[in-house]
């Protein structure tokens, strides 16, 4: 059946579709205070025994250790499962103030890798040495206990490969959903036992845990993208239990919790975007879309020529209209790139046109920039279990439609936001056959803390949008929102000002002063202009393999 929905019915039937959603798939024990989350049993505080990290990079030094906590908080003397952590010991011990626990975000990415590849280091040292700076991954995830529905990346590779990155054409749609559906039942035909216990309750629950085992009493939190999902289920779980608590890149808990993030993203990315053209435009010669006609209008024309007919790269990659909305999505993570980014679609601009030498540069800028990415993210040298990570995550947290029919008529409503809403939503198609958690954590979001959490969020951020972080410090009963007026995917070692007002939090508690707002960096165009060499990428907020944050 084709389904014809004016945007306007579109709007009204969202709310009651997802949380119909929510209530058809919701277990009866989720719906709890966050005093009921805690189990009744004494639970075995871990035994941390630190020895070396395996292959680090050079010079970094590191120290890992494994944690062994419960499968199930509800039968904690039962099954156990294991949590990788790493560790950046404090140099100065006479001063020691305790233990900063790091997470990146995701869902699915490495705390151990993030403090390994050169993150730990330099904010222990920004922290003077007296913080021990851990990362940790959580359960299910990298090196902790992790799920693995395939036995290699080129299994995944053949599984996927024959989908576009997300469907644009209708037809497209039935045998996208039906690949991606299908990973549920592909995972929980292996039967791991940790499948069922991925929530991001229980992975604070484990947080917790670990905060016990380094012998601190209450937690010191620094937490990007996803990982301000962590924080804030933390921080209203274990409310009594926080020092300091940083979140940056921030989610709505209400939108992540209940499946309805598709609300934030079909405008979030648009709206950076649009920042990306102004700045492109005004940089002038600077930044080489630029055209008398304007960016967007070059840009517009080269979105609608790829609607109707893709690029032949030279390796006979077919370079379609999904990947440039992908290429473009991934752009507003790092600013830093945005002058590659503005040249990649310049050369492709001229390719639509017939310029076959354009459509040659288009493809090595774009294999330059994804180096660069690479270049700058922790490798692993074993299987990456991003995709099994990512789902088994989200899916145990937040209930979607089942149906091909719900997820069209929330794709026009993701479209309706712009044309980046739809690459957002379809990937929750992953979560259509995937059970929620029983033992998820939905809420309330108001608690008290026991000290004040800080919330970072950037007035242009694509990915975890502004409204997020206002959202979280309103939630928060007594939070302090620092604002930074820039663009890019989280603050942190992004803006000086950010990184110092966080580093003078974490060490002693002091908070910005109420409606602190950071200068936005120069226009990133005019700074590439003027830098030479590669630009330096902050080792958080870069955009993940697809998917996730």
């Amino acid at each position: 059946m084709h389904y014809r929905w004016t945007v306007c019915a579109v709007v009204a039937c969202l709310g009651t579709l997802l949380v119909s959603a929510v209530a058809a798939n919701e277990p009866a024990n989720t719906r709890m205070s966050a005093s009921a989350n805690r189990p009744s049993m004494p639970v075995p505080v871990p035994v941390l025994n630190w020895a070396p990290c395996l292959d680090l990079q050079p010079g970094i030094e590191a120290e890992c250790a494994s944690a062994t906590v419960p499968l199930d908080y509800d039968n904690p003397r039962g099954a156990t499962t294991q949590i990788a952590l790493a560790r950046v010991a404090a140099t100065d011990q006479l001063n020691r103030l305790g233990t900063i626990f790091v997470n990146p975000g995701g869902p699915g990415g490495s705390g151990v890798d993030l403090v390994t590849s050169g993150f730990g280091s330099s904010l222990a040292e920004q922290l003077q040495g007296r913080f021990d700076v851990i990362g940790f991954d959580p359960r299910g995830i990298a090196r902790s206990s992790p799920l693995q529905c395939f036995d290699s990346l080129e299994e995944v590779f053949a599984y996927l490969g024959s989908l576009p990155i997300f469907p644009y054409l209708r037809e497209q749609e039935r045998p996208f959903f039906d690949v991606w559906r299908g990973l549920g039942r592909i995972c929980s035909d292996r039967r791991p036992s940790i499948m069922q216990h991925m929530s991001t309750a229980d992975v604070v629950r484990d947080l917790d845990l670990l905060r016990r085992a380094v012998g601190d009493q209450k937690l010191t939190y620094l937490g990007f993208s996803y990982g301000s999902y962590i924080g804030n289920t933390y921080a209203n779980m274990f409310s009594q239990n926080i020092r300091a608590l940083v979140i940056d890149g921030v989610l709505d808990p209400r939108l992540w919790s209940s499946g309805a993030q598709i609300i934030s993203d079909r405008v979030a990315t648009a709206k950076e975007f649009a920042e990306f053209l102004r700045l492109c435009d005004e940089a002038s010669d600077a930044c080489v879309l630029s055209t008398p006609g304007g960016s967007a209008a070059r840009f517009g024309a080269l979105v609608n020529a790829l609607l109707e007919t893709p690029l032949l790269f030279p390796d006979g990659t077919l370079y379609t209209y999904d990947f440039l909305i992908a290429d473009a999505t991934s752009s507003m993570y790092s600013p830093e790139l945005w002058s590659f980014y503005a040249e990649l679609f310049d050369f492709l601009a001229d390719a639509v046109l017939g310029d076959a030498g354009a459509t040659q540069r288009a493809a090595a800028t774009r294999q330059g920039i994804e180096q660069r990415l690479q270049e700058a993210r922790p490798q692993r040298a074993d299987y990456p279990n991003f995709i099994e990570a990512y789902y088994g995550n989200h899916c145990a947290d937040a209930a979607y439609p089942h149906s091909l029919a719900a997820f069209h008529l929330i794709s026009e409503f993701a479209a309706a936001g712009s044309i980046f809403g739809p690459y957002w939503w379809w990937f929750n198609a992953g979560c259509a056959n995937w059970p929620v958690a029983a033992d998820r954590y939905i809420g309330p979001w108001t608690t008290s803390t026991s000290a004040p959490v800080l919330v970072v969020g950037n007035f242009f951020d694509g990915v975890t949008d502004y409204n997020g972080a206002v959202a979280s410090s309103r939630l928060l009963k007594n939070s302090r929102l620092l604002s930074y007026a820039g663009w890019g995917h989280t603050a942190y070692d992004r803006s000086e000002c950010v990184t110092q007002y966080v580093i003078d939090y974490l060490m002693d508690g002091s908070l910005p002063p109420v409606g602190t707002v950071c200068p936005a960096n120069q226009n990133p165009f005019l700074a590439a202009a003027q830098f030479r060499g590669v630009p330096r990428l902050p080792v958080i907020g870069l955009p993940p393999p697809k998917p996730g944050r």
